[in-house]
């Protein structure tokens, strides 16, 4: 194995039991393929190399159960390091580490935690405190877990909420969807009705007019089937024509009776009495006057004519 790619002498010539020793090699990558080949190495020493960060495989080394990463420069962990669930026991002093990844909570198992000699934020910094001793070590791992867990839980509880202000945004989203749509679709039966209705308008406008024109047309086939009483002066009411029949029929039986009265007076031996004598002078006076009106006028003319 060379010191710069990890290849060359077998990873099996440093196994030592269930220990392999990889510090001091002058490592700037994690032979990552080859550890996984030998799951039996749950004791990872990679201390004292060049290491800047580690690759996202690496995680996949979930048979670790102890792992030195101290005296690098490991400026970060991979994002998904608690996947490496049976580790117990992780150093990583001396390193150039600020945060841990939120996925540290879930190393669940782990006991010891060194992290001295790292610029770490402060509020982590003082959550590990030192580790010294054992005891101070063991306290680290337990309180760095709980800080951990607690930002796991905080990062959740946004993301929930986050989750819920886009449901509910999505709701109302939903909502005015559907309002938009229940507007336009009242827009649409309110046009098709005014629609409807003026059609219907225009309905009934035709068949009063079509009405009408047959109305018309029955009217001047009636009048061209009657000329005659179309043509006919406008008669007078018929109570006056009545009345008038009356008076013509009175004056005719006056007339009559004049005549017979005169009939009688003149032809017959009542011509002697004295109703008789009043009527024919009355006579003779009426054709006395004619006469005179007679002459008077042709005597009139002639002066005219003169």
């Amino acid at each position: 194995m060379s010191r710069g790619g990890g290849k060359g002498l077998s990873l099996k010539d440093k196994l030592d039991g269930n220990e392999l020793d990889l510090s001091l090699c002058d490592l700037n990558e994690v032979p990552v393929r080859e550890l996984a080949a030998l799951p039996k190495a749950t004791i990872l020493d990679l201390s004292c190399n060049n290491l800047i960060s580690l690759p996202s495989d690496f995680c996949s080394l979930m048979h670790l159960v102890k792992l030195d990463l101290s005296k690098n420069q490991l400026q970060q962990l991979p994002l998904d390091f608690g996947r490496l669930v049976n580790l117990q026991h992780l150093d990583l002093l001396n390193n150039r580490l600020v945060t841990l990844p939120v996925s540290f909570a879930q190393l669940k198992n782990l006991k010891w935690l060194d992290l001295k000699d790292n610029p770490l934020d402060p509020v982590l910094a003082k959550v590990a405190g030192d580790c010294l001793d054992e005891k101070q070590c063991k306290q680290a791992a337990v309180k760095v877990l709980q800080h951990m867990k607690a930002i796991q839980s905080e990062q959740d509880r946004q993301r929930q909420r986050k989750l819920q202000a886009e449901r509910e945004m999505e709701k109302k989203r939903e909502a005015e969807q559907r309002a938009k749509e229940a507007q336009e679709r009242e827009l649409r039966k309110r046009e098709k009705a005014e629609e409807k209705e003026r059609r219907r308008r225009e309905y009934d406008a035709q068949k009063a007019a079509k009405q009408e024109m047959e109305k018309k047309a029955k009217k001047e086939t009636v009048q061209t089937r009657k000329p005659a009483s179309s043509s006919r002066p406008a008669q007078p009411p018929r109570h006056k024509h009545s009345w008038s029949r009356s008076v013509l029929r009175v004056l005719l039986f006056l007339l009559l009776g004049v005549l017979c009265t005169l009939a009688a007076c003149k032809l017959t031996e009542l011509q002697r009495q004295p109703l008789c004598i009043s009527v024919n002078t009355l006579y003779e006076d009426v054709l006395a006057a004619l006469q005179n009106h007679k002459t008077l006028q042709n005597m009139l003319q002639q002066n005219s004519q003169q």
